[in-house]
C-alpha cells in the first residue's frame, strides 16, 4: 500500500514532467512553424518574380535563363532549376542529380512546397509553373538550406533544456519539503487520533497555521473537549446512580437484618419495618425506571411520531396528581386552548407533563396552587408550569437539569425526588424539537416554559 507521501511526490513528478515536455516543445514547434511560414512566403514571392521573369523570354533557353538569373539576387538558394514542357532540364545549378517529383507535379498546373527541419538544417523546396494556366511553357525549382535559423532554434532548445532541468531540480526540491511538512503535519494530526482513540480525551492537538489542516486539528480538539466532558458527565452519573441506588439498598438491608435479628419484635414494629422497607422498594423501583427512560432519550431510539393533543395530555396529568394535590393542600388550575398539537410520543408528553406538575406541586407551599396553560401560537405551541412555591434560587437554575441536581438535597429526599425528573424533561423535550427555559414567578414560585414546534396539517393529518 503506498503511503500519502509516495503518491504526492509521484502526482508532483509527473506534473512536472508533463509541464517541462510542454516548454521544451511547445516554443520549438511555435518557432519552427513561425519559420516554414516565413519561408513559404519568401520562396513564393521569389518563384513568382523569377516565373514571369522567364515567361517573359522570347525563347527558353539556358543562356537566356542564366542571363534572367544574373539580374535576380538568388544567391540565398543553394539550387535552382528550370525544366521545360516535356520536363526536361534547361538549367540545373546543381552538379548532383534532381529529384523530378515536384517539378512534375508543378508542370501539371501545381505549386509545390516544402520545408523540414533536420540534422540542424531547415531544408526548403519550391517548385512553381511557368506561363498561363492553359499553356505552361515549364516549371521552375528552387531550394534553400538554412543553417542560420536552425542553428539559433538549436541554441533556443539547448537554452531550454537547461532552464528545465533548473526548474526540474528546484521544483523537486520545493514539492520534496512541501511534501514532508504536509505529510508531517499529517502524521501528528494521525498520532493525536491515536491518542484520543486510546482514551486520553485530555489531549490537545497543537494548531498552526488556518489551512484545512489547522481546521482538521481544531474540529479534533473540540470533538476532544466534548468526549472529555461526556467521560466526566458519565463518571458522575455512574457515581450519582451509584450513592442513588446504594441509599434504598442500605436501608432495606438495615430494616430486613433488624427484623431477622430481632426474635421478640412486636407486630405493630414489624409492620412499620415491612412498610419502610416497601417504600424504599418503591423509591428503589423509581429510580430504575427514570435511569431507564433517561437511557432511551440517550440512546435516541427511533420512533413513529404521532399527533399528541396537549390539552387532553394536561387534563390526563391534572387528574393523576390531583390526589397529590388534596393531600399537600395545593390548587390546580389550569387554562388549556384547543388545537394545540404537536408530534411526539404520547407517553413522553405525558412524563414531561407529569413531571413538572408533580414537582410544582411537590414543592409549593399549603394554600399555594399550580397553574398549567397551553398556548396556541402560529409556529409553536407553549405549555407553561407556574407554581407559588418555594422557588429555585438564581444560581440554581442553570444546573437544575443535571442529572441527580438538587437544589435543596435534604428536602428533596423528604419529597422523594431522585434528581432526575427535570434531566428526564429536558432530554425529552429536545428529542423533539422543543427548547425549555426556567424563570421566577411573581410574586413568589416557579415557572417552567416549553415550547415546541407546531407541526403543519400535513404533518399531523388532521
Amino acid at each position: 500500500m503506498h503511503s500519502i507521501r509516495f503518491r504526492i511526490m509521484s502526482f508532483l513528478a509527473v506534473l512536472l514532467a508533463v509541464l517541462l515536455l510542454l516548454l521544451n516543445t511547445y516554443p520549438v514547434l511555435l518557432s519552427r512553424d513561425a519559420v516554414f511560414q516565413e519561408k513559404h512566403s519568401a520562396m513564393s514571392s521569389q518563384g513568382m518574380l523569377l516565373a514571369a521573369a522567364l515567361t517573359s523570354l522570347e525563347q527558353l533557353n539556358r543562356d537566356a535563363i542564366a542571363e534572367v538569373l544574373t539580374f535576380l539576387d538568388l544567391s540565398g538558394y543553394d539550387r535552382v532549376a528550370v525544366a521545360d514542357r516535356q520536363g526536361e532540364l534547361l538549367y540545373d545549378s546543381g552538379d548532383t542529380p534532381l529529384d523530378m517529383g515536384d517539378i512534375h507535379r508543378a508542370l501539371e498546373g501545381e505549386i509545390v512546397f516544402r520545408s523540414r527541419f533536420s540534422d540542424a538544417v531547415f531544408l526548403s523546396s519550391l517548385a512553381m509553373p511557368l506561363g498561363e494556366k492553359n499553356e505552361l511553357t515549364g516549371a521552375v525549382f528552387l531550394r534553400e538550406r538554412d543553417t542560420e535559423r536552425a542553428e539559433a532554434i538549436g541554441t533556443v532548445q539547448r537554452h531550454l533544456r537547461t532552464l528545465s532541468f533548473l526548474i526540474g531540480a528546484a521544483a523537486l526540491v520545493v514539492a520534496t519539503l512541501f511534501t514532508l511538512l504536509i505529510t508531517r503535519r499529517m502524521d501528528a494530526l494521525v498520532s493525536s487520533l491515536r491518542a484520543v482513540a486510546g482514551g486520553d480525551y485530555r489531549y490537545r492537538h497543537p494548531i498552526r497555521g488556518r489551512d484545512e489542516l489547522s481546521e482538521v486539528g481544531r474540529e479534533l480538539n473540540q470533538l476532544t473537549e466534548r468526549l472529555e466532558s461526556n467521560e466526566a458527565e458519565q463518571r458522575r452519573f455512574v457515581a450519582d446512580a451509584s450513592h442513588e441506588l446504594k441509599t434504598p439498598l442500605a436501608s432495606i438491608r438495615l430494616l430486613s437484618d433488624s427484623i431477622v435479628q430481632s426474635d421478640d419484635m412486636d407486630a405493630a414494629t414489624m409492620r412499620e419495618f415491612v412498610a419502610d422497607i416497601g417504600g424504599e422498594a418503591q423509591r428503589l423501583q423509581r429510580t430504575t425506571e427514570k435511569l431507564l427512560t433517561l437511557s432511551r432519550l440517550d440512546d435516541k431510539l427511533s420512533f413513529e411520531p404521532e399527533p399528541v393533543d396537549m390539552k387532553q395530555a394536561a387534563l390526563d396529568a391534572l387528574t393523576l396528581l390531583a390526589p397529590l394535590a388534596r393531600e399537600k393542600h395545593v390548587r390546580l388550575r389550569s387554562a388549556l386552548a384547543e388545537g394545540c398539537v404537536v408530534m411526539g410520543s404520547r407517553d413522553d408528553m405525558g412524563h414531561i407533563l407529569y413531571n413538572l406538575i408533580e414537582n410544582a406541586i411537590k414543592y409549593n407551599l399549603p394554600e399555594g396552587y399550580v397553574m398549567v396553560r397551553v398556548i396556541a401560537g402560529e409556529t409553536q405551541v407553549v405549555l407553561c408550569v407556574e407554581d407559588t412555591g418555594i422557588g429555585i434560587p438564581e444560581a440554581d437554575r442553570v444546573h437544575i437539569f443535571e442529572r441527580f441536581y438538587r437544589v435543596d438535597k435534604a428536602r428533596s429526599r423528604e419529597a422523594g425526588g431522585s434528581g432526575l425528573g427535570l434531566s428526564i424533561v429536558h432530554d425529552a423535550v429536545l428529542a423533539y424539537g422543543g427548547s425549555i427555559t426556567v424563570g421566577q414567578n411573581k410574586p413568589r414560585g416557579t415557572v417552567f416554559t416549553v415550547r415546541f414546534p407546531r407541526p403543519t396539517s400535513e404533518e399531523t393529518g388532521i
